[in-house]
């Protein structure tokens, strides 16, 4: 038998193995995979009433999958007896059980009324679920590094990383495999196949992978020595050189970039937006921190200088992100990104300092860390979603009563316009909480304020938006993202309502317009799309003769004046916002946008609109 047939063989072993030993689990992944194909042969009209539902399913057995291979590896760990292999199994499944009531009667939101009128998962019950399946996944880690004889935790946590990768593969293959297999049947022989064959197959393929995974950790009983595990826990050769030739040196070389950059910053200042610095350190945290486990074991000069490096020059890195994080605070007070920055900023710190201090030892208790910051992450009170929003209504209340604009538990409007600083601070704090999801907020405080027109009639300003800071790398993209607002709007002064079809300049098509019979002649009604940056012309033609053509390039440039595109800048604005009146001798017209995204690339100086037109309510003069 050669390698390969002897290698596959093994894994499909595998496969079988993980249904005797982890039959929870397995179930728990065959349920999803079920709920799974229900949702591919309903077609979206059958499946929008039960979405909710088949969401609270998918997201309870994904859990009690994760959460059954965690108990039934502490009942194979542990416990000689039978009967904790019995009752971990029924832990498992009662977790599936309670995860799902827990969603289904907790975790439901209302809809968006623009998208669905059913009720939706929540994201915070979604943030909720996400948590438990890591805590669960790193216990299932954890456990898997015992007995301490045959393993520790960096061996368990490259072969889980090992048992990913192989399942992958072979996952790929076979998906590749049968769809290529229904390719040919679709072209040679049934042309009227559905496309959910392939979602069918990759629903199967998902599951099947899930099991060659599962199949390929060694036998975790207490008694017994199972060969396999020496296996799985060794890292072939071009995983060390990936590691110990390849990874170290770029991370020390980005490690070196962070250093600079701290020095750069006591004679300089801050050079990057929080944003970016946030994002560059979270990296730097978690791959870290991931490298120095994957590289335990080794023993080369390289391996061993960066485990002793990565500590002292992380604490070196976070001091300078806290001061990032100060600075941040003094500006704009406490948010998401700056809460999930703090939780990370003292796992990172934690880390270092236990790497320090106790080396290797040290990796249980970042596992333990790292699982308690996600249930805090996710608590009530204290939690992302409710942290931020008290710390913010705190600073509005405080801008408010500044400027005399709170008064008896209402808004009033200011009676004189504040400084710019503080209608900015005004404008970002009531945008976070009234775009806050599951947020607590006080009486006083509306979440139709994110409005710009009800922002105006409320605040006595309008919204407002600091420059650019210029202190992120040019070519970062921006985008901006406007939508109508779900109201009824008064149109008794027009007479048609005219369903506008989109007409490309070069589609060479003819018929691209509305056609509209008037007391005066045939209108023939264009939207172009010129196609080298999608914006749009309003032509109207009279019995052939053209009354109109106008491009709405001024109409953007207004409405990217009061709405700066910025990092994935969304706003809900007023109708006057999305609606422009026109006129020409023969007619009076108003056209309502639903949509406008903007997209832009200052590196290369590209400027992309999409505009997607509500209706044109017109009348004759």
């Amino acid at each position: 038998m050669t390698t390969f047939t002897r290698s596959i063989s093994l894994a499909l072993k595998g496969a079988a193995h993980a249904f005797e030993v982890f039959p929870a689990a397995i179930l728990n992944a065959l349920a999803f995979a079920i709920v799974t194909v229900i949702r591919i042969e309903l077609d979206w009209p059958q499946q929008e009433p039960y979405n909710f539902l088949f969401n609270c399913l998918h997201w309870s057995f994904a859990f009690g999958a994760i959460f059954s291979l965690a108990v039934i590896t502490a009942s194979w760990s542990r416990f000689k007896d039978k009967k904790a292999f019995y009752l971990s199994n029924l832990l498992g499944i009662a977790g599936t059980g309670v995860a799902l009531l827990l969603l289904y009667f907790f975790g439901k939101a209302a809809p968006d009324p623009n998208i669905s009128r059913f009720s939706v998962l929540s994201m915070l019950a979604v943030a909720r679920v996400t948590a438990a399946i890591l805590v669960s996944f790193l216990a299932f880690i954890m456990l898997a590094g015992f007995p301490k004889e045959q393993s520790d935790l960096s061996r368990s946590f490259f072969m889980t990383h090992k048992a990913f990768f192989i399942a992958l593969i072979y996952g790929s293959v076979i998906m590749a495999g049968v769809s290529g297999v229904a390719g040919a049947v679709q072209a040679l022989l049934y042309h009227q196949m559905s496309s959910k064959v392939y979602m069918y197959i990759g629903t199967v393929t998902g599951f099947l992978a899930f099991t060659i995974f599962i199949g390929y950790f060694p036998d975790f009983r207490m008694d017994r020595i199972d060969p396999h595990r020496e296996i799985a826990q060794k890292q072939p050769r071009f995983v060390e050189v990936l590691f110990g030739s390849i990874m170290i040196p770029i991370f020390l070389a980005l490690t070196a970039v962070l250093l600079i950059w701290a020095g750069k910053t006591l004679w300089g200042g801050m050079g990057s937006s929080f944003v970016r610095l946030s994002g560059i350190a979270s990296s730097f945290a978690i791959v870290g921190i991931w490298l120095h486990m994957m590289t335990a074991h080794h023993e080369t000069g390289l391996a061993k200088f960066y485990r002793r490096f990565y500590p002292i020059a992380a604490l070196i890195i976070l001091a300078f992100e806290a001061w990032a994080l100060f600075t941040q605070l003094e500006k704009s007070g406490l948010k998401t990104t700056e809460y999930s920055f703090i939780l990370l900023w003292i796992l990172t710190a934690a880390a270092a300092v236990l790497l320090i201090l106790i080396k290797d030892k040290a990796y249980p208790v970042i596992f333990s860390l790292t699982c308690i910051l996600a249930v805090i992450w996710v608590l009530p009170i204290i939690g992302a979603h409710a942290l931020p929003v008290t710390a913010q209504v705190n600073r509005l209340e405080n801008l408010l009563t500044e400027q005399a604009m709170l008064q008896n538990g209402e808004i009033v409007p200011a009676v004189s316009e504040p400084d710019k600083k503080v209608r900015e601070s005004i404008t970002d704090a009531v945008l976070f909480l009234a775009y806050s999801e599951d947020a607590k907020l006080p009486a006083w405080l509306d979440k139709s304020l994110g409005r710009s027109d009800i922002f105006k009639a409320k605040m006595g300003f309008e919204q407002t938006w600091p420059e650019p800071d210029g202190v992120d790398v040019p070519g970062g993209y921006l985008g901006l993202s406007l939508t109508l607002p779900a109201e009824a709007v008064d149109i008794s002064d027009y007479r048609w309502s005219v369903l506008l079809r989109e007409y490309y300049v070069r589609s060479g098509n003819d018929e691209g317009y509305t056609t509209l019979k008037g007391d005066k002649g045939t209108y023939q009604i264009y939207w172009i799309i010129n196609e080298k940056d999608n914006i749009p012309t309003l032509k109207i033609l009279l019995d052939e003769r053209v009354i109109i053509e106008q491009d709405l390039n001024d109409y953007l440039d207004r409405l990217t004046k009061k709405y700066p595109p910025g990092k994935s800048a969304k706003y809900v604005t007023s109708f006057d916002d999305m609606s422009l009146k026109l006129e020409t001798p023969e007619l009076k017209m108003l056209l309502v946008i639903n949509n406008i995204d903007i997209n832009v690339d200052p590196s290369n100086d590209i400027i992309n609109y999409w505009m997607n037109p509500y209706a044109l309510y017109l009348s004759e003069k």
